[in-house]
């Protein structure tokens, strides 16, 4: 079972290429340090995910608040079978890496990821991508929520400026969010091809066992006892 899974999110050309209809100012710098995450995660036991948006031409499917934005540049912009949508060619999916399309912020928004995770036994996940306020942070807060720990790679991450993307590396950090540098990921994976600890839930779930607290009162939502006939 895998510990950690590697993901990947928005690396398409429209997101990235001078010139694209979505392009994130500072997307490409991200990109080598991508290439260099991807391929240590593709020598270790850590499985890939590449998750991506594919809208349809009539925008259907797009949400309403990019709606107009989309129309404006003639319902181009990672539309299914243009070129625009297609991954960037140097990381671009392998045979046994998992692809997920998205038509929203979040990876885990409408998508079978989650499902895939918990079926690989995956505790931690590790992004990678554009754009930090946008889909980074979506899948952050989505992950945090459904029990997974989370790692973001601050340098392959990026956004339209760096003070934006430093802003919201800012906020993830302060919900617990680990934060780690491309060259401390490859490191960790040099040593253990399963990749960082991921320990949290273990840790929690001894704790609790151990200590015996009732979780909450018995009669907790016994409202007849408590407010009279009225509940009754």
């Amino acid at each position: 079972m895998a510990r950690n899974a590697f993901i990947i999110i928005d690396m398409q050309k429209d997101f990235n290429v001078p010139g694209a209809p979505f392009r994130v100012d500072c997307g490409l710098e991200a990109l080598p340090y991508i290439e260099e995450a991807l391929k240590a995660t593709r020598e270790s036991n850590v499985p890939v995910f590449h998750v991506f948006r594919y809208y349809r031409a009539n925008g259907v499917d797009c949400e309403i608040t990019r709606y107009d934005a989309f129309k404006s540049k003639g319902f181009h912009g990672c539309t299914v079978a243009e070129d625009g949508a297609q991954i960037m060619e140097s990381i671009k999916p392998i045979a046994g890496e998992y692809q997920i399309v998205k038509q929203r912020w979040s990876a885990f928004f409408n998508t079978e990821l989650d499902m895939i995770l918990r079926r690989l036994g995956v505790k931690q996940v590790i992004l990678a991508g554009v754009q930090t306020p946008n889909c980074i942070r979506g899948t952050v807060w989505d992950a945090n929520s459904l029990d997974y720990e989370v790692i973001v790679l601050t340098d392959a991450t990026n956004a339209k400026t760096p003070e934006v993307h430093q802003a919201n590396l800012f906020d993830m950090a302060n919900i617990g969010i680990k934060l780690m540098t491309t060259a401390e990921y490859v490191e960790i994976l040099k040593k253990d091809p399963d990749g960082p600890e991921a320990t949290f839930q273990e840790r929690i779930r001894s704790e609790i066992e151990s200590a015996k607290n009732l979780p909450e009162p018995y009669d907790m939502y016994d409202y007849t006892s408590k407010y009279g006939e009225y509940w009754k």
